[in-house]
């Protein structure tokens, strides 16, 4: 089964590759010759989501699935949050994104949060949802160089290291991706009878 995942981050690509069923074939809108941007203008992760798998789908007429995902810092009132990518800027560059949160973090005791991912699958008809959460803390300095994204400042609940001192196997035993696919994989098995 051929399944089209509606972004062009390579690094989130491979991260879920290994997290689905062997039977499906994962394909990036440009293994379809799409080129350019997809739409992510929302104000919601859910909304964000449906609307990039929504997307894809209706220029292709394949089925389409996209994740979205966002970092929600307590003292922050929940931010950067669906903004993540592009919280200090549309350019979408990770290492600023990270030095803006950590300056807006100095001196806050507070460092509790929590990465959020909402999956969103459009065949026909109605999307359907899958999400998973991680708890956390944020870092008071990047630690590690694996990863993507604020991988560097996110500790997992549980865990001394940064999602980027772990390796990918590592990350995706406890990731908030790992689990939001692994809820849409279960779906998947179990509407193909596996």
């Amino acid at each position: 089964m051929q399944l089209v995942l509606a972004t062009q981050n390579r690094n989130k690509a491979e991260e879920i590759k290994p997290l689905l069923p062997p039977y499906i074939q994962l394909l990036l809108p440009e293994d379809l010759g799409f080129i350019g941007e997809i739409p992510e203008t929302a104000d919601t992760l859910e909304e964000n989501a449906v609307m990039k798998a929504r997307f894809i789908f209706e220029m292709y007429h394949v089925a389409a699935f996209a994740d979205d995902t966002g970092l929600e810092v307590n003292a922050l009132g929940g931010k950067p949050g669906v903004y993540s990518a592009r919280y200090a800027g549309m350019n979408k560059n990770a290492d600023k994104n990270i030095a803006k949160l950590l300056l807006e973090m100095q001196g806050v005791n507070d460092r509790r949060a929590r990465f959020r991912t909402v999956i969103a699958l459009v065949e026909n008809g109605s999307p359907r949802l899958f999400e998973g959460t991680v708890s956390g803390t944020i870092a008071p300095q990047r630690q590690g160089v694996k990863g993507f994204g604020y991988d560097p400042v996110f500790i997992p609940s549980g865990s001394a290291k940064s999602f980027a001192q772990m390796s990918l196997e590592e990350k995706n035993r406890i990731s908030h991706r790992a689990m939001a696919i692994e809820r849409f994989a279960g779906w998947m098995k179990n509407r193909a009878g596996h």
